[in-house]
């Protein structure tokens, strides 16, 4: 018996907002789903997006405090580069 990995598929953000619609205009999410063939899940997820950012983007759905997090890592990510730098060039100077 070999195992058959279900494919991993990409929606165009056109059917997500007609799915979405298809919802808001009443139709049943039970239906959507099983018409479509898409998980419960993913429908919940494209209807909060489109509710909370009108975007299907990850980026655009974060929390503030993910887009908080997010900076405060990359501004880590700077200073601790910076802060190399300073070593070797201490290093440098104190050579000579």
């Amino acid at each position: 018996m070999t195992d058959e990995k279900r494919l991993r598929r990409t929606y165009t953000d056109e059917f997500k907002n007609q799915v979405i619609q298809l919802y808001k205009n009443g139709k049943r999410k039970c239906d959507i789903v099983r018409e479509y063939d898409i998980a419960h899940s993913l429908l919940d997820k494209w209807i909060k997006q489109a509710d909370n950012s009108g975007s299907f983007k990850e980026k655009d759905n974060l929390t503030p405090e993910q887009k908080e997090l997010n900076e405060l890592r990359k501004r880590n990510k700077q200073l601790e580069m910076e802060n190399d730098i300073l070593k070797q060039a201490a290093l440098i100077f104190g050579r000579k």
